[in-house]
């Protein structure tokens, strides 16, 4: 390793899994999966970022539960059917020279809405009773997520055992599939997420009440999936370091859970915000540049752990600045890796950790490395006060 490598482009290693470089494609839902199983469109989707040079790719929320779908065409992990076609996908990016985790999702009361681009509003009953698939909606309390939601049911102790199982199941056809990494989704105000906030968790026995009582559901999963995970692969979760709601979760809450979540196992903390109600609609903090980095910050300072930083990541010497400045030990990008899928590779030209194009697919870098001297002498001649601007 060159002394001088920018640190975005050093490899990090987490357990025994070593990334190539510090740079995650963040979990987006697409909504393009037939009865909870991958499709071509997720080989495709996830497949591209592998190509496109990330270290790491986190595939789309995956269900432990058919009731605990964000929505009809969610991915799934709920049964042994599912693991072939992600296992192909699983494959495809280990051939291409990247790792791939797996986000396992519970949606609770948040089961059951429109994908973002029909409206992204809550299913109806009918609606979810017409499903192929058994739906309900689940919480800690019978209080519904926002106006149109139903309220969901209040969970039993056994009904909160049959979760905590159905997290560790998933995460061994998780293994099955050669999936890398796990990422438990603990934020956006989905079921965990649901049983941490006092304003959604009114319960009164031992998941619900003060702080610990309130922490004991994602503490009891973390424990369950770490002990059913292979010791050498590491254990990521996602979740709102704050809600954005007066009297609600808070970042003090977050460093105090995320040191529990250390000490169950958790090697990272993926630190993002908000979705207690309604994701989409409310914002908790305003979205600027890097406007969660602060939460990965206090998180990776006051917890001792590594930290996910994500949020409105667009550019290398941004990505660069949170590495070292301590604020986090990855980054990860969603919709910019939309605009962009080869944001690892430009941004790698970028602060001159490939010149050569060797981190590129062998198919693709070839041709770029010969066009490179090319490009470069044609802007020259054509344009020389703005030829140092542009990318070989």
């Amino acid at each position: 390793m060159h002394p001088t490598q920018p640190l975005l482009f050093q490899p990090i290693r987490l357990r025994d899994l070593e990334l190539k470089n510090r740079i995650v494609i963040s979990p987006m839902c697409q909504h393009a999966a037939q009865s909870g199983h991958a499709t071509a469109w997720h080989l495709v989707h996830l497949g591209k970022f592998a190509l496109g040079g990330a270290g790491l790719i986190l595939t789309e929320s995956t269900a432990v539960d058919p009731r605990g779908r964000i929505g009809t065409a969610d991915l799934g992990l709920w049964q042994d059917s599912q693991i072939a076609p992600l296992k192909t996908l699983v494959d495809f990016v280990h051939s291409n020279g990247a790792a791939i985790g797996v986000q396992l999702a519970h949606a609770g009361r948040k089961a059951g809405s429109q994908p973002l681009w029909e409206g992204g509003a809550a299913l109806s009953d009918a609606q979810l009773a017409a499903d192929a698939h058994p739906w309900e909606r689940l919480g800690p309390s019978a209080l519904p997520a926002g106006p149109g939601w139903s309220a969901p049911k209040a969970l039993s102790a056994q009904d909160i055992a049959a979760i905590v199982r159905s997290f560790a199941d998933a995460a061994q056809r998780a293994n099955a599939a050669g999936f890398d990494a796990v990422e438990l989704h603990f934020g956006h105000g989905y079921l965990v997420a649901s049983f941490l906030s006092p304003l959604s968790n009114l319960r009164s026995d031992e998941w619900g009440g003060d702080l610990a009582g309130r922490m004991k559901l994602a503490l009891d999963i973390a424990r369950a999936v770490r002990a059913i995970w292979p010791a050498g692969k590491p254990l990521f979760c996602r979740i709102s370091a704050v809600d954005g709601s007066v009297g609600g979760w808070g970042l003090e809450d977050s460093i105090a859970l995320a040191k529990a979540l250390a000490a169950c196992g958790v090697d990272v903390i993926d630190c993002s915000s908000g979705g207690l109600t309604e994701e989409t609609r409310a914002l908790p903090v305003p979205r600027g540049l890097g406007f969660q980095v602060p939460f990965s910050e206090r998180i990776r300072q006051e917890a001792h752990v590594k930290t996910q930083a994500v949020g409105m990541i667009v550019d290398a010497h941004q990505a660069e600045a949170i590495l070292t400045q301590g604020k986090a030990d990855l980054i990860a990008i969603g919709r910019e890796a939309l605009f962009d899928p080869y944001w690892a590779h430009h941004a790698a030209q970028t602060l001159n950790a490939d010149p050569g194009y060797a981190q590129w697919p062998l198919r693709h870098g070839i041709w770029l490395a010969r066009r490179a001297p090319i490009l470069a002498s044609a802007l020259a001649n054509q344009c020389p006060a703005t030829a140092h601007q542009a990318t070989p």
